[in-house]
């Protein structure tokens, strides 16, 4: 696979003629605001492509696709940055399951997952890096944490110190240490100098696929794959030279909940470790999708694919628009019962926008920028669109669907 400047196409930018004020972000580190008019910088983890996009890929990537048209709406300039994992034990694994390729099933599930981002008006990311074109940069940064004293050797794996980090760990050690567990870690082997130390460079075994390094036939492990993408497409790190004073390397880091410990947790202490400097302003995490009760999960086989409602007929607007009926940061439901209401309003929306005579438009589209300003809080200007629905029908006039429906589009990527 290779590393792709703007691999596919951005849905058209209308401005506005309402202010856009800062946005409002809380971050699993507290609030912090994105200025109108600033260059911001955007990292988030992406897919590992051993199987289609599910509607919990979707709703996290459309959270971010909000900040980032909200940015470009007040003037500023996004610089965002999204990797590929197209080499790691769960694509190995389907792989050899299904008797094919890891490459061709990693190419065939990115390209599908493209498709699905297009079809749901997702902005792409200006890069879009996979790992396994990353392994110099992974080597040299290797090479950069052993000089500063935070990698040494089990067996022929290397791994990563991460003693210095723990009064930074985001939950008490006893609960990081069964996530980390259960989420890639291996904190009962022998020979680690701590359980949560994870791995940086894992020695060639079994066949599996490997680059050749100073550090031995290998492959990266997980968290530093995304520590040096992040490093060399945002920030222009060379791993050798401290590159910038900022206080925090680049803005923001996002992904869903589950990512919080030990992904971002490893991917910024091993930054830190780097560069000695903190990675990101910001922390934001999406909820989790669940399916009628249940949490939408591999192992349940209940995963709701973007592209398989789409081949079902779904209009890709309605889809988006369900996902936005419940604030991003809260878990939520997916059933067939959302799916049809929010059917229902699409129809009733793309009505009201058909008149002839509207309700006024000038202050709903400041109030849904309003309330996107505040920690992307959708549930209020999806409410603030029902108002103005229910005004059009009951006959008041005076506002242009052309504004409403421009607004519409560009800040919430809903294309009536």
């Amino acid at each position: 696979m290779e590393i792709l400047n703007s691999p596919w196409p951005n849905p058209a930018l209308s401005s506005l003629d309402v202010p856009v004020p800062a946005l409002n972000l809380v971050s699993t580190s507290g609030e912090f605001a994105m200025e109108p008019g600033s260059i911001q910088r955007m990292y988030i983890c992406g897919i590992t492509p051993y199987d289609a996009t599910h509607l919990g890929h979707a709703a996290t990537y459309l959270t971010f696709d909000l900040i980032n048209r909200y940015q470009r709406l007040a003037g500023g300039e996004m610089k965002f940055v999204e990797n590929i994992t197209d080499i790691d034990e769960p694509l190995l694994e389907r792989a050899a399951r299904d008797s094919t390729d890891w490459q061709s099933l990693a190419q065939r599930e990115t390209d599908l997952f493209a498709a699905d981002m297009t079809a749901l008006r997702i902005f792409a990311p200006e890069w879009f890096v996979p790992a396994t074109q990353t392994m110099d940069l992974v080597a040299l940064a290797i090479t950069r944490m052993h000089e500063n004293g935070y990698v040494y050797k089990v067996d022929n794996d290397l791994y990563f110190r991460v003693s210095g980090f723990l009064d930074e760990l985001p939950y008490p050690l006893e609960e990081c240490l069964a996530i980390f567990a259960e989420r890639g870690g291996d904190p009962e082997r022998i020979g680690k100098e701590h359980p949560l130390d994870p791995v940086l460079w894992i020695a060639n075994r079994n066949d599996e696929p490997g680059w050749e390094s100073v550090h031995g036939f290998g492959r990266p492990g997980w968290h530093i794959e995304c520590a040096v993408i992040s490093l060399r497409y945002l920030v222009g790190e060379d791993f050798r030279a401290r590159v910038t004073e900022r206080a925090t390397l680049i803005d923001l880091q996002g992904g869903g909940r589950d990512l919080i410990f030990p992904h971002h947790y490893m991917s910024a202490v091993q930054v830190k470790a780097i560069t000695g400097q903190e990675f990101a302003r910001g922390y934001v995490h999406t909820g989790f999708i669940g399916l009628d009760g249940e949490k939408m999960s591999k192992s349940k086989g209940n995963l709701v694919f973007v592209s398989k409602l789409l081949e079902a007929g779904i209009d890709p607007v309605v889809i988006r628009f369900a996902l936005l009926t419940d604030h991003y940061s809260q878990d939520r439901m997916w059933s067939d019962e959302r799916l049809r209401v929010a059917t229902e309003e699409v129809v009733r929306i793309r009505a009201a926008l058909s008149r002839n005579e509207v309700a006024p438009t000038t202050q709903v589209v400041a109030t849904i920028v309003e309330a996107l300003g505040r920690n992307l809080d959708t549930p209020a200007a999806l409410q603030a669109l029902t108002d103005w629905v229910e005004a059009t029908e009951s006959g008041v006039t005076g506002g242009s669907s052309g504004e409403i429906a421009r607004a519409l589009d560009s800040a919430l990527g809903l294309a009536f």
